[in-house]
């Protein structure tokens, strides 16, 4: 790590929290902003995570904690609705770094890969089909929805990614700082404070 990733991280951070960018598109953002070349070495996804925190801790700390605090309860309630479907939580709602301009990322470990979609069908939610880069940098299909979040009184994005079954193995390896990369509905409750069932 260098002054210069360190700057580009507290900038694009801003971005992040400010606008709900995601983490490649603030980087970009940031060089653009910077006067700097294209070909600058960016900062690390862990580097941003440091730096986002960072930002909210100063800027956000009377705010965040509730946002993200309706953000968790909102992937809750989906995470039971899609139980079947072996839902975990990602991202900045798993991470704590979300603020009400976060998404959020829910991971399905389907037995059939068009269950998911059929299940959305059947319960008439509308949603948009789509192709992401999946968690081992392949492409999976993702499932978009808008979902009203009550207790932010907006709606949220909410994206299920759509994952074989036997995909959940490595999905729970640890990350570079040791720590779970997403998180079951149990795990979810845990963070929640709330009585496991």
């Amino acid at each position: 790590m260098n002054d210069l990733q360190t700057e580009i991280a507290a900038q694009a951070a801003r971005w992040v929290v400010d606008e709900g960018l995601e983490y490649g598109s603030a980087k970009r953002r940031a060089l653009k902003e910077l006067g700097l070349p294209s070909r600058t070495a960016l900062p690390g996804n862990d580097l941003m995570e440091d730096a986002v925190r960072d930002y909210i801790a100063v800027f956000c700390r009377d705010t965040q904690p509730q946002e993200l605090l309706a953000l968790r309860r909102l992937a809750l309630l989906w995470m039971v609705r899609l139980q079947v479907f072996r839902p975990h939580l990602g991202g900045a709602v798993w991470h704590g770094t979300a603020t009400r301009l976060s998404d959020i990322y829910l991971q399905l470990f389907c037995d059939d890969c068009k269950s998911a979609e059929i299940a959305l069908i059947d319960n008439k939610v509308n949603y948009v089909a789509r192709s992401v880069t999946g968690f081992h940098g392949e492409t999976v299909d993702a499932l978009s929805v808008h979902a009203f979040c009550q207790d932010l009184n907006e709606e949220i994005g909410v994206h299920l990614m759509i994952y074989d079954r036997d995909d959940v193995r490595g999905a729970l390896l640890p990350d570079a700082k040791g720590r779970a990369p997403r998180g079951d509905s149990r795990a979810l409750r845990r963070l929640l404070g709330e009585v496991l069932p």
